[in-house]
């Protein structure tokens, strides 16, 4: 459920700051007439990201077992892919992001409403369906799927408020640290999920060694224990992992954990900054 709510937390912070951006652009510039086309356009994104969860479950149900298990392999993958592309992007981007969204809303506003709506669309969609195909992956191997959405839910509310305090100067909160903290807990929940990518396609018969066990640790992580649930559950360590997802794991989190922490130039040159009022993400 933490690992759930973590995703939601961070997907959820990363589309309001975006949306924070264009509202204040439109509230600083008077140009308050296109927020409901802005809202229009992330309500459309939502839809669309809900439509695509409910469009994954809904197919990996029709499928064989064999053919569910690759499924859910290759879902699992694409959500690695995603979060990593996702953490990596946020750490580059970040300083940027707010004076390009302001440009694309400014020569938006001079094409139409449409094209408002089309900008606040694309701005929000790709955080929604990142989320969408993460969030699958995640409850897909979860021990309560309910529990485990209610907690993105949770997270994606908090995110909201969090958002909301930012705009109105109510709260500060030092988003860059932020973003790294949450971004190494990713790396190890991506790790996880390839590990139980890994697994899926051994059950699929796409990879051999499934009964190749690395280590057994049933003595230790006791099914049912609240630790191993923990443990489990945010990253997917199980107690007798195969040889090829305990390698698939570690070839992904040293490299991957490694060039996330490594120092930038620009942190070295550059002072952090506290978010300004507006919610935006700082330049």
């Amino acid at each position: 459920m933490f690992a759930t709510f973590l995703v939601g937390l961070r997907e959820g912070l990363e589309a309001v700051l975006v949306v924070s951006i264009l509202v204040a652009f439109l509230v600083k510039t008077d140009q308050r007439r296109y927020l409901p086309h802005v809202w229009g356009g992330v309500a459309a994104a939502v839809a669309l990201s809900i439509g695509a969860g409910a469009a994954l479950q809904y197919g990996s149900t029709r499928l064989s077992f064999t053919g569910q298990e690759r499924f859910e392999a290759v879902t699992s993958v694409l959500a690695v892919l995603f979060v990593t592309w996702m953490i990596f992007w946020m750490r580059v981007a970040a300083k940027r992001i707010a004076a390009q969204l302001r440009g694309q809303l400014s020569e938006a506003i001079g094409m139409g409403p449409l094209a408002v709506v089309f900008i606040a669309f694309l701005a929000v969609v790709r955080e929604g369906l990142e989320t969408a195909l993460i969030l699958y992956a995640m409850v897909d191997f979860a021990d309560d799927p309910a529990a485990s959405l209610g907690a993105a839910g949770g997270g994606i509310a908090a995110a909201v408020a969090i958002g909301f305090g930012l705009y109105h100067g109510a709260i500060r909160v030092n988003l860059t640290r932020f973003f790294t903290w949450t971004g190494v807990l990713l790396v190890f929940v991506a790790a996880g999920l390839l590990k139980y990518g890994v697994h899926d396609f051994q059950e699929a018969g796409d990879l051999p060694g499934l009964g190749d066990l690395a280590f057994d640790l049933s003595a230790v992580l006791r099914p049912g224990t609240w630790y191993a649930e923990v443990l489990s559950g945010m990253f997917n360590l199980t107690p007798t992992p195969t040889v090829i997802e305990t390698v698939a794991w570690a070839a992904y989190l040293v490299p991957v954990l490694i060039l996330f922490l490594l120092p930038r130039r620009s942190t070295r040159q550059e002072p952090d900054r506290a978010p300004a009022p507006a919610g935006e993400k700082p330049e």
